[in-house]
């Protein structure tokens, strides 16, 4: 053997470090069991498979738990400073209004052809009369026993200025009035989940999800054998093991992972993976990694990258709800969790393409997949 090229060694090293590859085609995964080689698999889901699962998707029943927010946006103009203090003065010209957190998760439940139910407290008010109507024109099964006299529901108000955001003004109460271990949400909660196919813990922070809560439900799982998701809230560091899907984003799992990533540093994936796996231990973790695409993991272990679908991006809003809906939806219907990220993947595509918190429906959906053909 000859001497060495120094350039070349470093290249070598620097590619040695890489943890994942991309792919620019629509229909390719590349496996991570080596990193270094980019290993092409067969395509994820064909039309017919696609509209298999659709079909399979109609039979599910999904239950959100979680907190529930009433998203709130003034639009208007902004033109000049005010007098008063440095600040622009908004002249007001629309309002509009969304269910937001675990409703938004319930409602993309719905739109992508599932049957859901909501759990989750908002207060007998005018901001809960309209979560709670909102919910009924989606679709989705939301009981009057979870509003409650005296507790004020989720508002986040939102100041928008030729569509960007200027501030944001919230309003909730204390976090342990909106708690679900008390014994009558409880009871509620275990009559119900009888017939679930799926259910989705949706923690935003806000106080509806606890240890407590998860453990019930990682208990009621083996009872009635139903997939468990959690889309988790990092800083809450709640303990619990053995869910079947967990979703968190790139920024999510760095922290649920306790590790660092430095700036232009490739993500360390196989890391993060494996550090979930000794805290929580879930059977499949998918982080989503923005336009980068969907890192998918089985018990522990890098499988694949699946590179983002998305053709136009205006807003990431409530993308995250559509995925873990997707998701879940998905392995409900028997998909494994390459099919299941592709569905997410074209779902979440549609939903970045508006502007605000939205969701995508099976026709969005299948559109948006001929698109890509």
């Amino acid at each position: 053997m000859g001497d060495q090229d120094p350039g070349n060694e470093g290249k070598k090293d620097r590619r040695e470090n890489e943890v994942y590859k991309y792919s620019a085609g629509r229909d390719e995964i590349f496996s991570l069991h080596d990193p270094f080689i980019k290993r092409k698999l067969e395509p994820l889901v064909n039309k017919t498979q696609m509209k298999a699962l659709l079909n399979k998707i109609a039979d599910q029943k999904v239950f959100v738990v979680g907190d529930i927010v009433l998203d709130h946006y003034i639009w208007g103009d902004a033109e000049r400073i005010s007098p008063e203090a440095p600040v622009p003065v908004v002249a007001v010209e629309d309002d509009s209004y969304m269910a937001g957190m675990g409703a938004n998760v319930a409602i993309n439940v719905k739109s992508l052809g599932g049957q859901a139910e909501l759990l989750g407290w908002v207060g007998d008010d005018e901001a809960g009369n309209q979560v709670a109507s909102m919910l009924e024109q989606a679709g989705v099964q939301f009981d009057s026993f979870w509003k409650k006299k005296g507790l004020a529901t989720l508002l986040k108000t939102r100041v928008m200025a030729r569509r960007q955001q200027l501030c944001r003004l919230d309003r909730e109460g204390n976090p342990d009035l909106y708690g679900l271990e008390d014994t009558e949400s409880l009871q509620y909660l275990e009559n119900e989940l009888k017939t679930a196919k799926a259910v989705i813990v949706s923690d935003y922070a806000k106080g509806v999800v606890s240890e407590g809560l998860i453990h019930r439900l990682l208990e009621l799982k083996q009872d009635h054998d139903f997939i468990l998701a959690v889309d988790p809230k990092p800083s809450r560091r709640l303990a619990f093991k053995g869910v079947d899907l967990m979703t968190p984003n790139r920024l999510e799992a760095l922290q649920l992972a306790d590790v660092q990533q430095r700036a232009h540093e490739d993500f360390p994936a196989q890391a993060v993976c494996q550090a979930i796996w000794e805290r929580h231990q879930p059977k499949f973790l998918v982080i989503t990694l923005g336009p980068k695409g969907m890192l998918l993991s089985h018990e522990g272990k890098v499988s694949g990258i699946i590179p983002t679908y998305a053709r136009e991006v205006f807003d990431v809003s409530g993308a995250g709800d559509t995925v873990v809906a997707a998701l879940t939806l998905a392995l409900a219907a028997g998909a494994d969790l390459k099919e299941a990220a592709h569905f997410a993947n074209s779902a979440a595509g549609v939903v970045v393409g508006k502007l605000g918190t939205a969701t995508a429906s099976i026709d969005e959906v299948l559109h948006f997949e001929s698109s890509l053909a």
